[in-house]
């Protein structure tokens, strides 16, 4: 009996971790994201420019142009080469490209 009621508990305890993916097969944890924005506008440029200071940016473009600006909570900056509303229907729309683990 107390074996059930910890396998239920762990049950409870487990979330599910959605991937999405931001272009050119590069996946990011959708439950960590806290923005998706447009990278035109000079906060969102130099918002950049601090995480490639900080050393905390990540460039998922492949050389090409940047379309998306992706925050995770953990301070990382990603570029997408991925619209931000695409990025954002995967997002919502739980994408077929998206995988749950």
């Amino acid at each position: 009996m107390i074996r059930a009621k910890s396998i239920v508990y762990e049950r409870e305890r487990m979330q599910v971790v959605k991937l999405i993916n931001i272009g050119f097969g590069n996946i990011i944890s959708a439950n960590r994201i806290i923005s998706i924005v447009s990278p035109e506008s000079a906060p969102i440029k130099r918002l950049i420019q601090d995480a490639r200071e900080r050393g905390t940016l990540i460039d998922a473009t492949y050389g090409r142009k940047t379309r998306a600006v992706v925050t995770m909570d953990s301070g990382h900056v990603i570029l997408s080469a991925v619209q931000p509303e695409t990025v954002a229907h995967r997002v919502t729309d739980g994408e077929t490209d998206g995988e749950e683990v």
